[in-house]
């Protein structure tokens, strides 16, 4: 019987602010080939409360449909009580990651995540200013 086991790693990164919409798949993936699991789920969290985690295609066209969206459902220029709060004009970012949520979780097998062929696990970007962010990995399996 092979012992379960639990790696936690971080992806490190900066972005330009809101709208940044970056693949993540290829890191996670290289560092599940460093780890040499065959075979479990990773969680991808990110820490904080103005950015997401989810999956979406990979292409130009949604790269740009994404945050045109995420204006349509939640604008930037609206009467929010967290502004009137803390008088940072973020307050949609809170928002959006809260629709958004802040993981996602990815099985995997025979070393190799399981995702369909255009799918991609995404970092959004929705605060206001450029950051620097990690994203926490969590390896599960043998």
């Amino acid at each position: 019987m092979e012992k379960v086991k639990i790696e936690n790693r971080e992806l490190r990164f900066s972005t330009h602010g809101d709208g940044d919409v970056i693949d993540l798949t290829n890191r996670v993936q290289k560092v599940l080939d460093e780890l040499k699991l065959t075979k479990g789920t990773v969680t991808c969290f990110v820490p904080g409360s103005t950015a997401g985690l989810t999956t979406i295609e990979y292409e130009p066209g949604l790269k740009k449909d994404l945050p045109i969206l995420m204006e349509k459902l939640i604008p930037k220029r609206s009467n929010y009580h967290h502004n009137a709060t803390w008088g940072d004009g973020n307050a949609f970012s809170h928002l959006r990651h809260a629709l958004i949520g802040p993981s996602v979780t990815i099985p995997f097998s025979d070393g190799k995540l399981i995702l369909g062929t255009w799918q991609q696990i995404v970092f959004l970007e929705f605060d206001n200013t450029p950051r620097k962010r990690k994203v926490i990995l969590q390896f599960i399996g043998i």
